[in-house]
């Protein structure tokens, strides 16, 4: 995959449209030591700077085909991002807070397009079901005998209480 690393830093470092933010310690990929990192979350990609000042990004996760999960063993407050797969990496952070590692958590969790397209899902799902009911209630409504008079051109009818 070819990613234009300018372009890619201007989007890390401009103050639009940012998730959450935040330091959090990661455990390196070689050397094995647990480092201080600032972390930005923008859409589903999880930018990590040395210091928060910096220009460009040190590394970037790609938030996609990804698990977020506790990581019990490593530290009070760890969790992982985890890429199921042979050979695919397992990022490993700590927050500094019961409060602050459920929030990155829930946000990493959230970030994904598979999650937003989930979301999507469900929503139209539940609109579908909200215009069934409200269309079933109208049926409803020319079936009750009380609302004869009114649906049939009268002046209205007190017994009408469907509506």
């Amino acid at each position: 995959m070819k990613i234009n690393e300018k372009n890619l830093a201007a989007f890390a470092t401009s103050p639009s449209g940012i998730d959450k933010e935040g330091w959090l310690v990661k455990r390196g990929e070689v050397n094995k030591a647990f480092q201080k990192r600032y972390f930005v979350l923008k859409g589903n990609l999880l930018f990590y700077f040395e210091k928060r000042s910096d220009k460009e990004p040190i590394g970037v996760i790609i938030l996609e085909g990804c698990t977020i999960e506790l990581a019990e063993d490593e530290g009070q407050f760890g969790f992982k991002i985890v890429f199921h797969g042979q050979g695919n990496r397992t990022y490993i952070l700590e927050a500094e807070s019961q409060d602050s590692m459920e929030q990155w958590m829930k946000a990493l969790a959230c970030a994904s397009f598979d999650y937003i397209k989930l979301m999507v899902t469900e929503l139209q799902r539940q609109l579908d079901d909200m215009e069934e009911s409200h269309f079933g209630n109208y049926i409803t409504i020319l079936e009750d005998p009380y609302c004869t008079t009114y649906l049939n051109g009268g002046t209205g009818s007190d017994n009408c209480n469907s509506l």
